[in-house]
């Protein structure tokens, strides 16, 4: 009977321990160490991928041809020339075209004596008929055949005047003052109306020409300002955007953009190779040292840019406010607040925050690797 009781009262006693445990707080838990990636912070030159190469050309050039076909027949300028407005350039073989008037012209001739007999007609009937000697309807079909006359002479003059227009077609002259720059027919060739026979370059103001992705097509907007560099001389120039094409390139891809060349310039010779950048980007950092860092590694701390430090003695976190200049490609340039040497967070910095103990992140594969070689696997 007092075995019964003693273990009644050791089993109430740990319900009562039980129901006490369950009703206590349990122990906090210890944030967990967050792995980050870091990179050490170092210096780079400075090179704007919105720069381009491009070539000067003419603000206007026009591609001249003949506007009637027929055989090359002489050439009277090459490759470079300089051109007046009005001077020869090319001739065709201009025989069809004037043994084509020389037969308009004497059909005009018939009808011109055709219409004068049916005027001559119409006279004499009308002073017939003012006798009353024919009848009013005999002088209206004379009429007639002098109205019919009239519009055959028209239409032949009209056949003349054409011909004649095609005749001299067959001289093919410069409408601007410039330079050729590409002959694309020869002597002997037989060309069709409207053929390109030569591409002259007009003189006055000048453009730089150049090709662009179509993700920096929204950066090149007409009226954004250039800056040219003349390769090899490495003269500078400034420019703004003019043109930006509506369509890519069937072959390559790409947008051709123009820039005008300030006309207060001396301009670079037709053709010549020149680097195009923006004036706006990165204006006074090319070609010099910098620090750069990926666009994930920065974050917003109220209106100032920030990005996370790692304290290599804490293994903790602090903000550390920077200064960006400009973008280079996918990477932004820091121009104050960074000093070579640091470790910055490159990943995952808005679920951090300031005093977080953290860790440095290791790859699968390498920890792996760096595991020790058991027993098992060394037999």
């Amino acid at each position: 009977m007092k075995k019964i009781i003693l273990y009644t009262a050791v089993a109430a006693v740990a319900a009562i321990t039980a129901v006490l445990s369950g009703c206590s707080k349990p122990p906090p838990l210890e944030e967990p160490v967050r792995a980050v990636k870091v990179l050490t912070v170092g210096l780079d030159t400075f090179q704007s991928d919105t720069e381009f190469a491009g070539e000067v050309r003419a603000r206007v050039e026009a591609r001249l041809s003949f506007r009637v076909g027929g055989k090359i027949i002489t050439r009277q300028v090459e490759l470079g020339q300089r051109v007046q407005p009005g001077q020869v350039l090319a001739q065709i073989d201009p025989q069809d075209y004037k043994h084509a008037a020389d037969a308009a012209r004497s059909q005009a001739t018939g009808a011109l004596i055709n219409r004068d007999l049916a005027a001559a007609d119409f006279k004499r009937y009308k002073d017939l008929r003012d006798q009353n000697f024919i009848s009013a309807a005999d002088l209206e079909r004379r009429e007639a055949t002098l109205k019919g006359a009239q519009a055959q002479l028209d239409q032949a003059q009209s056949q003349l005047a054409a011909q004649s227009n095609q005749a001299s077609y067959a001289v093919l002259v410069a409408n601007v003052a410039g330079v050729v720059t590409a002959v694309e027919a020869e002597v002997g060739q037989v060309v069709a109306a409207g053929t390109p026979v030569f591409r002259v370059a007009a003189d006055g103001e000048r453009d730089a020409v150049f090709a662009v992705p179509e993700d920096h097509l929204t950066a090149m907007q007409p009226g954004l300002k250039m800056r040219v560099t003349v390769w090899p001389q490495h003269t500078e120039l400034s420019g703004v955007v003019r043109e930006v094409a509506a369509s890519a390139d069937p072959v390559t891809r790409t947008f051709q953009v123009k820039v005008a060349l300030n006309s207060k310039q001396t301009p670079p010779a037709l053709g010549a190779t020149v680097n195009v950048s923006s004036a706006s980007t990165g204006a006074g950092l090319q070609g010099k040292q910098v620090i750069k860092l990926p666009t994930s590694a920065l974050r917003q701390e109220g209106p100032d840019t920030a990005v996370w430090v790692l304290e290599p003695t804490t293994m903790t976190l602090r903000s550390q406010v920077v200064q960006i200049a400009t973008a280079d490609g996918n990477e932004a340039v820091v121009v104050a607040g960074l000093a070579p040497g640091m470790q910055v967070v490159s990943a995952g910095v808005h679920v951090l925050s300031a005093g977080q103990k953290v860790s440095l992140y290791q790859p699968k594969g390498s920890a792996m690797l760096n595991a020790p070689v058991n027993a098992a696997s060394a037999k």
